[in-house]
């Protein structure tokens, strides 16, 4: 009995040996970008070489636990880039809101006077509203000068009749002249923009409905001008003859601005876009949008179309649209990839369109924006705007250092994941392999009598491993893509 037992383990030939496994079970830390050189490797999720070397058994249980460990530490590193992805594009919204909100502030304290009101210098503007009279009449009185224009008999009549011209059929409806219904802080900015807008639009006549444009021309059966009635015999019965054409604005027919407002703004400014490079950081110069450097009268503020739209959203928006303002011509200049509706600068720089450059000396126009009426308390609103742009700059500051962080972790979760990519291929090479070495022991054995099946288990894993590799992949290249 002995003997036949002792053949029974001549017949077998080998030992079986279980292989022995130290699975590292904790995930990687990802707390220390800089650790990245110390990314701990697993120990063995691969099967211990010396086995195979030795012709141990491939063993199929071994396969499936060492590639169910490495997609889960693949999922735990893509779930990980994923969220740093996410986190970096939530602070890089905040920033670019942070960013918005400091140029609009900027805008407001450059439009009301630039840089000249400041807390150390001024408590208090002391000849109250004395300018802003002085400026609108003067400006009043260039209109005037353009004696064959309909605006100078508008204002002739307004200067001789006061209100009493809104009860009059013929300009009830007439809200006023391009020119006078804003108001700008600055001097030179109120030449630029003025020229920008040139003056046959300076002189153009604002009517709130459709009606008031037609009540201002009647028309022979021929089709021509009856220079005996509307504005025309307006202008003839003070000793004003108009020639040619003018142009009138007509509120109603305008497409108004249907966007956000600045919040806390008394003036309704425009919660537009700002220009931006790709890189998102916005143009060295840019001061601010002309249609919000516009200050408006509080009448002419809210519902002045039966809409209920204000001049802001609608005059004005239709004539600067996203007019950019630059400090330099060179700053205008750099920023031309963001400039899609026109630029200007403090010193002179012009862009009409994109594309459209207006060189030469700059004009001289008679007829501009009057100046804003600054009020008493100006200054008091100065030091508290000031206040909230250094909050604002370094609450921008704190979020951009937390997206270098993030974008840190982000960079040291994606080669773990590279590190343990190259792991998993290595393991399906070795485990490849090895099963190709066995399958040919295994055919060798058949032909002396025995058979082995191949082990549907095993194979499934491996197929299964480089299936989650290469759609993980494909995946991510998708998305370089999309970003592209």
């Amino acid at each position: 009995m002995l003997k036949k037992t002792k053949a029974v383990n001549n017949t077998v030939g080998r030992k079986i040996v279980k292989p022995f496994l130290s699975i590292q079970t904790n995930a990687l830390s990802i707390q220390d970008p800089s650790a990245v050189n110390h990314v701990p490797q697993s120990d063995s999720p691969i099967m211990a070489r010396h086995e195979v070397q030795n012709g141990a058994p491939f063993q199929a249980q071994t396969v499936v636990y060492n590639s169910k460990k490495f997609e889960d530490d693949l999922k735990m590193f893509g779930l990980k880039i994923k969220k740093h992805e996410d986190n970096i594009r939530i602070l890089k919204t905040q920033r670019n809101k942070l960013d918005d909100s400091i140029l609009d502030l900027q805008g407001i304290l450059f439009s009301v006077n630039l840089g000249k009101y400041h807390s150390s210098s001024s408590p208090m503007i002391k000849d109250e509203d004395h300018s802003h009279v002085e400026s609108e009449e003067e400006t009043v009185e260039n209109i005037i000068k353009q004696e064959k224009s309909a605006a100078g008999i508008l204002c002739v009549l307004k200067t001789r009749h006061g209100n009493q011209t809104s009860h009059l059929l013929l300009t009830k409806d007439v809200l006023g002249i391009v020119a006078t219904l804003g108001k700008v802080d600055d001097d030179n900015l109120s030449r630029l923009l003025s020229e920008y807008l040139g003056i046959e639009t300076m002189l153009a006549v604002v009517c709130k409905t459709y009606n008031g444009v037609k009540a201002l021309e009647t028309y022979e059966q021929d089709g021509s001008v009856n220079k005996s009635s509307g504005l025309h015999g307006l202008g003839t019965s003070i000793g004003r003859h108009l020639d040619g054409r003018f142009p009138v604005i007509c509120l109603e027919n305008l497409r108004p601005y249907v966007g956000e407002f600045l919040a806390d703004d008394p003036q309704m400014r425009l919660d537009l876009l700002k220009p931006r490079f790709p890189s998102g950081e916005s143009p060295p110069g840019f001061i601010g949008l002309a249609v919000n450097m516009i200050n408006i009268d509080n009448a002419n503020l809210f519902c002045v179309t039966a809409d209920g739209h204000g001049l802001r959203e609608t005059l004005f928006y239709n004539l600067f649209s996203g007019l950019q303002v630059y400090r330099t011509r060179a700053d205008m200049l750099q920023a031309l990839p963001c400039i899609r509706n026109g630029a200007v600068s403090l010193d002179g720089g012009m862009v009409k369109t994109n594309g459209l450059f207006c060189l030469g000396n700059r004009l001289d126009i008679d007829v501009k924006f009057p100046k804003s009426y600054v009020r008493s308390n100006l200054p008091l609103n100065y030091v508290e705007t000031e206040k909230r742009i250094k909050e604002m700059k370094w609450e921008k500051e704190r979020t951009t250092g937390d997206m270098e962080r993030e974008q840190g972790l982000l960079d040291y979760t994606k080669q773990c994941f590279e590190i343990k990519k190259q792991e998993l291929l290595k393991f399906l090479a070795e485990s490849s392999s090895s099963y190709a070495t066995q399958e040919k022991m295994d055919n060798r054995a058949s032909h002396s009598g025995g058979a082995r099946q191949n082990d549907p288990e095993m194979i499934f894993a491996l197929k299964n491993q480089v299936h989650y590799v290469s759609s993980y992949e494909n995946v991510k290249s998708t998305q370089r893509r999309v970003k592209e």
